[in-house]
C-alpha cells in the first residue's frame, strides 16, 4: 500500500469524524488508530494536515482526532523523525491553546498529544511551551497542566528546564484570582516538586548530576509562601485540597531554616483540615511528606505540636474501615506511616500515648490502638527494644476481650511480638496460650461480617488468621523454636483445645524436625523437667483417636499422624523404623481419598492394625497395660463425639488383646461395663466391638466376664448386689440387655473361628434368645444384629459343612417373625435388613429348607422391600437412602442364595414368576425394583450356567417380551436394569446353543454401548435406543421365537405405563423391520391383531406405531397388506383408514399401493343390474363391493400429504380412472346390508364419510387435485358447483365440462399426459364413461391450452374419432368441441421466487454428488457472499433458506472447517450471533480459500447498494472480516481505490449501523499493506 492510500483511508475516515452518532465517531477514531499502529507517520501526518485544513471544524471532532493521535504516540513516538514531531507540538499546542476559555476535552486531548511526544523529544516539547509563558501574563490552564503531566512522565527531561518553568509562573502566581487557575498553579507545583524529588533520588541516571536542592529552594518557598498564606484559606474545598497535596512533597524542598520557621504554623494548619474534609486521605499523605521533611531536618518544632499530632492521628486510625472507597484504606496506610516517623523519632512519647488507650472498653479505639502498636513494633523495631516489658504488661486488658474485631487485632499485634522476640520475654507463654485458644474456636461460632476487602468472611475470621499465625510463628521466625518447644505439647490433650489440633500438630511437627536435625539430645523430651506435658502414653492415645476422624479440623488426621511418627523416640525406642514405613502409608491412603470418600471402617481398620503392630513391637506388658490405662482415662473426653468413642473402644479392646495379664483383661472389662453410658447406642456399639476384638485372644475371659455380669442383679430387675444400677429404669436396662447382646454377637463375629461353633449354642445363643419375645424396637434390632453375626460366624467356619444348626429353622421363623412386624410402606430401621442378612446365612447352612418355608421367605421378604414407598427427601435422606439400599442389597443376596440351591431353568422361572406381578406394578419405584432384582438374578444364574446338553430355552420369546418394554420405562434406572435382563437373556441362549462362557458376541455387545441413551431424558434418543434394542433382538432371536415374542409385544402396547406402551411399539416395528420377510404366511393375522389392538389400546402413540408397523409389513408385503386391508369392513372405521393412510408415507411404497389399487378398481364391474331390467322396469345398479373398497382405500392413501410424489407420478391414470370411476357409479346405488349401516348411522369410530358410490368417487377425484398440487383446480370447482353437479345424472354432463375449464385453466401443463390416457376412453363399453370424456376434450378447445400446448391435433383426432358414436350425447358434445375453437385463458404463475431459488440452490448442493461436484463447485463459490449476507435479510423465509442453503454448501465446498461451521452456527431455531460467524467464516476461507478474495470483495461491493439496511451494513462488515484475515500478498487481488470509494460512500449512508461497519472495515484495509 502507498502513502497516497494510507493518506487517502485515513482523509476518508477524518471526513466522517463529524458523524452524529457516538458508535459511528467511536469506530472512524479506532479505525484511524488501526492505521496508525502501521504507518503512523503518514497517519499523523494526515491528522495533523486535516485539523489544520479545518478550521472551523467543531471543538468535540477536534478533540476526537487528537485523541486518536494521542493513541497512536503512546505506542509509536519512537519512530517520528524531528520534522514531523515538530509539526504535531506546533499543532497539538495550538490546539490547546486556541481559546482562553475552558474547554476541557478538547484542551485535554491536545495536552495528551504533547506529552506523548514529549517522552522521545522533551527539549522540542519544552521549548514550545516556554514560548506560551510570557511575563506579566497569567498562563494558560492547559499549559500548566501538560507542564505537570510531562514532570510525571519525564521527570528527567522537564527537571532541568525547572528553573526557567519557576522563574516565569512565580511572579504572576499572585495574579491568579480564579480557583480553577489556581488548582491548576497548584497541581503543576506539586507535579514539579515530585519531579525534582524524583531526580535528585536518582542522580545516578540524571543527564546533569550537578543539579541541587538548592537550585529550587528560593522559588518553591516563594510559592510555598503563596499557597499556605492565602490560597489555604479559601472556602472551596477543592483548593484547600489541591493546596495540601502540592505543600507536602514542596516541604522537602523548602531551605532547613525555613521549613523549621514554618513548623509551627503548617502542622495545626494541615491538622485544623481534618474537621472540614471527609476525604482525608490527601490530608495524610501530605502530612506524611511533612514530617519526614522535618524529621529529616532535625527539627525540634515536633516535641511541642505532638500532643495535637498524636491526638489527630489517632482519631484517623480509629475510624471503622467499613467503605468500599479505595481512598478510606489509603488513608489509614498513610495516617500509619506518620505514627512510623513519630516512633522513630519520638518513641517514649508515642507509647505514653498509646498504651494506656489499650485499656479503654470502646472497641474502635482498642482496636485503633493495638492496629498502631503491631505498625510501631514492625516499623520502629530498634526503638522498640527496650520497651518489650512495658507493651507485653500492657496486652492484659486486650486479652480478655471477647470482640472478633479485637481478638483479630491482638493476634496480629502477637504475630508482630514473635517476630521482634517479645514472647522470649516473662509473660510471653500467655501470648502463646491466647494464640491457641482462638485456633481452638468453632468455626461456626463468627458470624464475622467480611471486611471490604475480603472476598471470603472465613478467611478474615479470628481463627483463620490465628491458625495462619502460629504455623507461620512456628516456622519462619528461628528465634521461637525454644520458646513453642515442648511447650506447645501441653495443649494437645485438654478437650478445650480439641479445635486447634490440627495447626498444634503442624507446628510440633516443623519445631520437631527443626530439634531432630539439631541433635537426639535437643529432640528429647526431658519429662522430669516439663511436669505440665503430657505423658507418652496420653499423646499415643490421644493422636491415634482423632486420627480415626481425619477430615475434621481441617485435616487433623494428617497432622495428628505426622506428629506421632515424629515423636516415635519419645514415646518408645523400637517404635522408629516401623512407624517411618508405616505412617507414609496411611497418609498417602487419606490423600487418595475425601471426606466424601472415605471408607470408614477401612480406615479404621487400618489404625487398628497400625496399633496391633505397634504393640507387638513393644511387646511389652507394663507398658501395654499402661498405654490400656491411659486409654480408658480419655473417654470421658470424647462424650461429644460418638465415633471417635467408638474407635476409642476399639483401640482399648485391641490393646487389652495384646495384654499378657488375665487379671488387668478382667479388671478392664468389669470396668467399662461398670462405667459405660447404655443410653447412647454408639457407645453400646463401641463396647460390643471392645469386647469382641478383646474375644480374639482372650474368649474365655471375655465370656466369663459377660456371663458374670448377665447374672446380676441388673437382669432380674431388683435393687441390690451392684449399687451403679440401683436407680436406673426398666428402660435403662432394656438398654443395657441390648448392649450385652450385641457383646455376644461381637464375640461370635471376632473370636477364633475354630472356638466358637463350640460355644455357639451353650454360651452364647442361650443368652440371646431368651430376649426374642421384646417389644422394645432398640433391643429387637440388636437380637437381630447379633442373630446375624452368629449365623456368619457359623457359616465362615471351616466346619460349617458338618455342623448341623438345630435352631435353624426356629432363627429363620423367627426373623420373618420380625420383618412382618415391620411396618409395609416405611423403612426406618435396619431389622429387615438385618433378618434377611441372616436368613442369607441360615439358607446355606443344614438343614436345608422345605419348598413351602422357601416359598414364604421369598414372598414374604419381597413384600417387606417392594411395597416401601419411596423415601421423600429430607434432611436424613442420605441416611435413608443408605438403608435402603442395604436392604435391597440384603434382599438380593437371599434370593441369589435361594436361587443358588436350585440352578435350573426351572429355579430362575420360579424366581422371576415371583417377581412377575412387581414388574408390571403401576407404581414406578416398585418396578425399579423388580428389574433390578431380574437382572441380578439373570447375571448370577448366567455366570453359573452350565450346560451338558444343547437343549432349547422355550421361553426366552416371553421373558424378552416381558422385559424388553420396559427399556422406555419413565424411571431411568428401569431402563437399565431392563436393557440387563435383556442382554443376560441373549447370552443365556447363547449358552443353551453351546457357546462357551467367555464368548462374546458383538451383536449382544453392542446392547452395553446402547445404555447411555436410555439415561436421556430426550424421547427421540430414548425410542431410538430402544429401536436399537429391538434390531438386536432381532439378529439373535431363534425364529422359532419370534412369533411369540410378536404377541407379547402386542399385549404390551395396552400396558398403562405409556412410555413401555411406546417401546413395544418401536420394538415391534423394528422386528417387523428386520425379520418381517418370513411372515407373509401371518400378514392376515397380524394385520387383524393390529386392528384389534386398535380398538383397546388407548394412548394416542399406539395409532402412529400401528400405522408404522403397517408400513413396513407393507414394504415387504405389498399386495398381501393390500388384500388384507380390502377385506375390512364398509365403511371404513377411523384406525382402518389411517392403516391405508400409512400406505403413502413413503413415496415408492404410495405408488406401488395406488397402482394395487387402481388395478382392483378396475379389475371388477362397477356395478351389477338387478333383475327387474329383464322385466322392462328400469334397472337398479348396484355397486359391487372390491371397486368401492378400492375406492375409499384410494380416498385414504390421498388424504395423506406424504402420498404426494406418488400421486404426481401417477397423476394421469389417477385423474382418468377416476373420472371414468365418477362417470361409471352416478345413479349407481348401495348393497342393501351398506343401505342399512347408512341409514342406522355410522358409530363414532367410523370414518365420517359419504359411501354412496358415486359421492365417494367425486371425494376421492378431488383429493388427487388436492394432493397434485392442483388446489386451483379444486377451489374453482368448489366455486362454481362443480363436484355436486358430477354426482347428478342431470348435471354430470355440465360438471365435466367445468372439470375441463378448470384444468385448462389452472393445471395447463398436466394436460397432454391426461390426454393421452384418456386416448383409449372413446371405445369404452359403458356409455356414461365416453358422454364425461367427450364432454371434457370438448371444453378444451375452449381453451387457449388447446394452442399453447400444441393439443389441438390430438384433441381434434379424439373428437374426430367419436363423430360415429351410437349415443346421441356424444355425436352431440363433439359438434360443442369444434364449436369451441376460439376462446382460451393463459395459465397464473405465483411464487415466492427469492425463497424457492435459495431453497432450490440448496437442494441443489445436496444431491450432487460424483462427477458433477467439481462443475457445480464454482456455482457454489458464486453464491456464497450472497447467501452469507442474505442471512440478514429482513424477511425471516429468506434468512432461514439462506440458513439452509449453506448448510448443503458446506460439504461441497471441501473444506471441514467450514462445512462443520455452517452446521454448528446455521441450525434452524439457534440463534445466530452474526458476527461471530462471519468472523469464523472469513477466517476458514482465507486460509482455505485464498484465490477468492478478490471475487469476495467484488461480490460485496455490489451489495453496498443494497435496498435493506441490515444487509447493507452487513456487506462492509463481511468486507472487514475478509481483509482481518487476508495476507499481504494477496494484495493484487484488490483494487483498493475502488473499495475506498465505496466505503466512503457508505460512511454517509443514513443508517448509523451501516456507517459504524464501513468505518471499521476502513481501519482494517491497512492491512494489506
Amino acid at each position: 500500500m502507498t502513502e497516497s492510500s494510507i493518506k487517502k483511508l485515513a482523509s476518508t475516515l477524518l471526513d466522517a469524524i463529524t458523524d452524529k452518532d457516538p458508535m459511528v465517531q467511536e469506530q472512524v477514531c479506532s479505525a484511524l488508530c488501526s492505521l496508525g499502529e502501521v504507518r503512523p507517520v503518514e497517519t499523523l501526518r494526515t491528522c495533523e494536515e486535516y485539523l489544520r485544513q479545518h478550521d472551523k471544524l467543531a471543538h468535540p471532532y477536534r478533540a476526537a482526532v487528537l485523541r486518536a493521535m494521542e493513541r497512536v504516540l503512546s505506542s509509536r513516538a519512537s519512530e517520528l523523525d524531528k520534522d514531523t514531531a515538530s509539526t504535531i507540538i506546533l499543532l497539538a499546542s495550538s490546539e490547546m491553546t486556541k481559546t482562553k476559555d475552558l474547554v476541557w476535552d478538547w484542551q485535554q486531548a491536545a495536552s495528551g498529544v504533547l506529552v506523548a511526544v514529549g517522552r522521545q523529544f522533551i527539549s522540542k516539547v519544552m521549548e514550545e511551551l516556554l514560548r506560551k509563558l510570557h511575563p506579566g501574563t497569567l498562563p494558560h490552564c492547559a499549559v500548566l497542566h501538560t507542564l505537570a503531566s510531562l514532570s510525571v512522565a519525564n521527570a528527567f527531561g522537564v527537571v532541568p528546564f525547572l528553573p526557567s518553568v519557576l522563574s516565569s509562573l512565580l511572579p504572576v502566581l499572585g495574579m491568579a484570582k480564579q480557583d480553577t487557575v489556581r488548582v491548576a498553579f497548584c497541581s503543576a507545583l506539586q507535579r514539579f516538586s515530585e519531579g525534582a524529588l524524583e531526580y535528585l533520588a536518582n542522580l545516578d541516571r540524571a543527564p546533569d548530576p550537578t543539579v541541587r536542592k538548592d537550585a529550587f529552594a528560593t522559588d518553591i518557598f516563594s510559592a510555598y509562601d503563596v499557597l499556605f498564606h492565602q490560597w489555604l484559606q479559601s472556602r472551596e474545598a477543592k483548593l484547600r485540597l489541591a493546596v495540601v497535596e502540592a505543600l507536602g512533597p514542596m516541604s522537602h524542598l523548602l531551605p532547613s531554616e525555613r521549613l523549621e520557621e514554618q513548623l509551627p504554623k503548617l502542622l495545626p494548619g494541615i491538622l485544623a483540615l481534618y474537621k472540614k474534609h471527609s476525604e482525608t486521605f490527601y490530608l495524610s499523605k501530605s502530612l506524611g511528606q511533612i514530617l519526614e521533611a522535618a524529621v529529616s531536618v532535625g527539627s525540634r518544632t515536633l516535641e511541642t505540636q505532638l500532643d495535637a499530632l498524636l491526638a489527630a492521628l489517632h482519631s484517623q486510625i480509629c475510624v471503622p474501615v467499613e467503605s468500599s472507597s479505595p481512598l478510606v484504606m489509603s488513608n489509614q496506610k498513610e495516617v500509619l506511616r506518620c505514627f512510623t516517623v513519630l516512633a522513630c523519632s519520638l518513641p517514649d512519647r508515642l507509647l505514653a500515648f498509646l498504651l494506656p488507650r489499650l485499656d479503654t472498653s470502646n472497641e474502635r479505639t482498642r482496636v485503633g490502638t493495638l492496629q498502631v502498636v503491631r505498625h510501631v513494633i514492625n516499623s520502629a523495631a530498634a526503638q522498640m527494644e527496650d520497651k518489650k516489658p512495658f507493651i507485653l504488661s500492657s496486652m492484659r486488658l486486650p486479652l480478655l476481650d471477647t470482640n472478633s474485631k479485637v481478638k483479630r487485632a491482638v493476634v496480629q499485634v502477637i504475630s508482630a511480638m514473635a517476630h521482634h522476640g517479645y514472647l522470649e520475654q516473662p509473660g510471653g507463654e500467655v501470648m502463646i496460650e491466647y494464640i491457641v485458644q482462638q485456633c481452638a474456636l468453632p468455626p461456626e461460632q463468627e458470624p464475622e461480617k467480611p471486611g471490604p476487602s475480603s472476598k471470603d468472611p472465613k478467611a478474615d475470621s479470628v481463627r483463620a488468621v490465628s491458625v495462619r499465625t502460629l504455623y507461620l510463628v512456628s516456622t519462619t521466625v528461628d528465634r521461637m523454636s525454644h520458646v513453642l518447644w515442648p511447650y506447645l505439647l501441653q495443649f494437645l490433650t485438654p478437650v478445650r483445645f480439641t479445635g486447634a489440633l490440627t495447626p498444634l500438630c503442624r507446628s510440633l511437627v516443623h519445631l520437631a524436625q527443626k530439634r531432630q536435625e539439631a541433635g537426639a539430645d535437643a529432640f528429647l523430651i526431658q519429662y522430669d523437667a516439663h511436669a505440665s506435658l503430657p505423658s507418652p502414653y496420653a499423646v499415643t492415645a490421644r493422636l491415634l483417636v482423632v486420627s480415626s476422624s481425619p477430615y475434621l479440623g481441617d485435616g487433623r488426621g494428617v497432622a495428628a499422624l505426622r506428629l506421632l511418627s515424629v515423636l516415635h523416640p519419645n514415646i518408645h525406642p523400637l517404635l522408629g523404623q516401623h512407624w517411618e514405613t508405616t505412617v507414609p502409608l496411611l497418609l498417602g491412603y487419606l490423600d487418595e481419598h475425601t471426606e466424601e470418600t472415605l471408607p470408614q471402617e477401612e480406615w479404621e481398620e487400618k489404625l487398628l492394625m497400625f496399633l496391633r503392630d505397634t504393640l507387638a513391637i513393644v511387646s511389652d506388658n507394663a507398658w501395654i497395660c499402661q498405654l490400656s490405662l491411659e486409654l480408658c482415662r480419655q473417654l470421658p473426653c470424647y462424650d461429644e463425639t460418638p465415633q471417635e468413642k467408638n474407635f476409642l473402644y476399639k483401640c482399648i479392646g485391641t490393646t487389652l488383646g495384646a495384654a499378657s495379664s488375665k487379671e488387668v483383661v478382667r479388671k478392664h472389662l468389669q470396668e467399662l461395663l461398670e462405667t459405660a453410658r447404655y443410653q447412647e447406642e454408639a457407645e453400646r456399639e463401641g463396647l460390643a466391638c471392645c469386647f469382641g476384638i478383646c474375644a480374639i485372644s482372650h474368649l474365655e475371659d471375655t465370656l466369663a466376664q459377660l456371663e458374670d455380669f448377665v447374672r446380676s442383679e441388673v437382669f432380674r430387675k431388683s435393687i441390690g448386689i451392684l449399687n451403679i444400677f440401683k436407680d436406673r429404669s426398666e428402660n435403662e436396662v432394656e438398654k443395657v440387655k441390648s448392649a450385652l447382646i450385641l457383646c455376644y454377637g461381637h464375640v461370635a463375629a471376632r473370636a477364633p473361628q475354630e472356638l466358637v461353633l463350640a460355644k455357639v449354642e451353650s454360651d452364647i445363643l442361650r443368652n440371646i434368645c431368651q430376649h426374642f419375645n421384646t417389644k422394645d424396637p432398640a433391643l429387637k434390632l440388636c437380637l437381630v444384629q447379633s442373630v446375624c453375626m452368629v449365623s456368619r460366624a457359623i457359616c465362615s467356619s471351616t466346619q460349617a459343612g458338618s455342623f448341623h444348626f438345630t435352631r435353624k429353622a426356629e432363627l429363620v421363623a423367627q426373623m420373618m417373625e420380625f420383618i412382618r412386624a415391620e411396618p409395609p410402606d416405611s423403612l426406618r430401621t435396619p431389622i429387615r435388613k438385618k433378618a434377611m442378612l441372616t436368613c442369607t446365612y441360615l439358607v446355606s447352612v443344614e438343614p436345608a429348607l422345605d419348598e413351602q418355608a422357601r416359598a414364604d421367605v421369598i414372598r414374604g421378604c419381597l413384600h417387606s422391600v417392594m411395597a416401601l414407598l419411596p423415601e421423600p427427601e429430607e434432611e436424613d435422606g442420605g441416611c435413608q437412602k443408605s438403608l435402603y439400599l442395604e436392604t435391597l442389597h440384603a434382599l438380593e443376596g437371599l434370593l441369589t442364595s435361594l436361587l443358588q440351591r436350585n440352578m435350573t431353568p426351572q429355579g430362575l422361572q420360579i424366581m422371576i414368576e415371583h417377581l412377575s406381578p412387581w414388574i408390571k406394578s403401576p407404581r414406578g419405584h416398585e418396578r425399579a425394583r423388580a428389574l433390578g432384582l431380574s437382572a441380578l438374578l439373570l447375571r448370577h444364574f448366567l455366570e453359573q450356567l452350565r450346560v451338558s446338553a444343547l437343549v432349547p430355552f422355550h421361553n426366552l420369546g416371553l421373558l424378552v417380551g416381558l422385559f424388553s418394554p420396559r427399556c422406555a420405562d419413565l424411571w431411568p434406572a428401569t431402563r437399565q436394569e431392563a436393557v440387563d435382563c435383556v442382554y443376560s437373556l441373549l447370552y443365556l441362549q447363547l449358552g443353551y446353543e453351546g457357546f462357551s462362557r467367555d464368548y462374546r458376541d458383538d451383536v449382544a455387545e453392542r446392547l452395553l454401548s446402547l445404555k447411555d441413551g436410555l439415561v436421556h431424558p430426550d424421547p427421540t434418543i430414548l425410542f431410538h435406543t430402544c429401536h436399537s434394542i429391538g434390531q438386536i433382538i432381532a439378529k439373535r432371536l431363534p425364529p422359532d421365537q419370534l412369533i411369540s415374542l410378536l404377541l407379547t409385544m402386542f399385549e404390551a402396547l395396552g400396558d398403562p405405563e405409556k412410555n413401555c406402551s411406546r417401546a413395544a411399539t418401536v420394538m415391534i416395528n423394528c422386528l417387523l423391520q428386520e425379520r418381517g420377510g418370513v411372515l407373509q404366511e401371518k400378514v392376515p393375522e397380524i394385520v387383524s391383531v393390529l386392528r384389534s389392538k386398535l380398538q383397546e389400546a388407548q394412548g394416542e402413540h399406539v395409532l402412529p406405531a400401528a400405522q408404522h408397523s403397517m408400513y413396513l409389513l407393507a414394504t415387504q408385503h405389498c399386495a398381501a397388506v393390500v388384500s388384507s386391508l380390502l377385506g375390512s369392513p364398509l365403511p371404513l372405521d377411523s384406525h382402518t383408514s389411517m392403516l391405508w393412510r400409512a400406505l403413502a408415507v413413503e413415496p415408492r411404497l404410495a405408488a406401488q399401493v395406488l397402482g394395487l389399487l387402481l388395478e382392483k378398481m378396475s379389475r371388477d364391474v362397477p356395478f351389477k343390474e338387478s333383475r327387474a331390467f329383464l322385466l322392462g322396469r328400469t334397472p337398479d345398479r348396484v355397486a359391487t363391493l372390491l371397486p368401492l373398497s378400492a375406492t375409499c382405500a384410494l380416498f385414504e392413501v390421498l388424504s395423506t400429504p406424504a402420498a404426494g410424489p406418488a400421486v404426481l407420478e401417477l397423476y394421469p391414470q389417477l385423474f382418468v380412472a377416476l373420472l371414468l370411476r365418477v362417470s361409471c357409479t352416478v345413479g349407481v346405488q348401495l348393497p342393501r346390508n351398506l343401505q342399512a349401516q347408512e341409514r342406522r348411522g355410522a358409530s363414532p369410530a367410523l370414518a365420517a364419510r359419504n359411501l354412496e358410490p358415486c359421492s365417494s368417487a367425486v371425494d376421492t377425484l378431488r383429493a388427487v387435485l388436492l394432493r397434485s398440487g392442483s388446489e386451483d383446480v379444486a377451489q374453482r370447482m368448489d366455486l362454481e358447483g362443480g363436484w355436486e353437479l358430477l354426482r347428478t345424472s342431470a348435471g354430470h354432463e355440465e360438471g365435466a365440462t367445468r372439470l375441463a375449464r378448470a384444468m385448462a385453466e389452472h393445471a395447463g401443463p398436466r394436460l397432454p399426459l391426461v390426454l393421452k390416457a384418456l386416448a383409449c376412453t372413446h371405445s369404452s363399453a359403458y356409455e356414461n364413461q365416453r358422454v364425461t370424456t367427450t364432454a371434457f376434450l370438448a371444453e378444451l378447445l375452449n381453451s387457449n391450452v388447446a394452442n399453447d400446448l400444441m393439443l389441438l391435433d390430438s384433441l381434434l383426432e379424439s373428437l374426430v374419432a367419436r363423430q360415429k358414436d351410437t349415443c346421441a350425447s356424444v355425436r352431440r358434445l363433439v359438434l360443442r368441441g369444434l364449436a369451441n375453437l376460439a376462446s382460451g385463458c393463459p395459465d397464473k404463475e405465483k411464487m415466492e421466487f427469492r425463497t424457492a431459488s435459495i431453497r432450490l440452490f440448496g437442494h441443489l448442493n445436496q444431491v450432487c454428488h460424483g462427477d458433477c461436484e467439481d462443475v457445480f463447485l464454482d456455482q457454489v463459490v458464486g453464491g456464497l457472499a450472497p447467501l452469507l449476507l442474505h442471512l440478514q435479510d429482513p424477511q425471516a423465509a429468506v434468512a432461514s433458506a439462506c440458513r439452509f442453503a449453506l448448510r448443503m454448501c458446506g460439504p461441497n465446498l471441501a473444506c471441514e472447517d467450514l462445512s462443520a461451521a455452517f452446521q454448528k452456527h446455521l441450525q434452524e431455531g439457534r440463534a445466530l450471533h452474526f458476527g461471530e460467524f462471519l468472523n469464523t467464516t472469513c477466517k476458514h476461507l482465507m486460509h482455505h480459500f485464498p484465490d477468492l478474495l478478490g471475487r469476495l470483495l467484488t461480490t460485496c461491493l455490489f451489495y453496498f447498494k443494497s435496498s435493506w439496511e441490515d444487509v447493507r451494513a452487513a456487506a462492509p462488515l463481511f468486507t472487514g472480516f475478509l481483509v482481518l484475515h487476508a495476507e499481504p500478498r494477496q494484495q493484487p487481488q484488490v483494487d483498493l481505490d475502488q473499495l475506498i470509494s465505496a466505503l466512503q460512500i457508505l460512511l454517509k449512508d443514513p443508517a448509523p449501523e451501516v456507517r459504524t461497519r464501513a468505518a471499521e472495515a476502513l481501519g482494517r484495509l491497512v492491512k494489506l499493506a
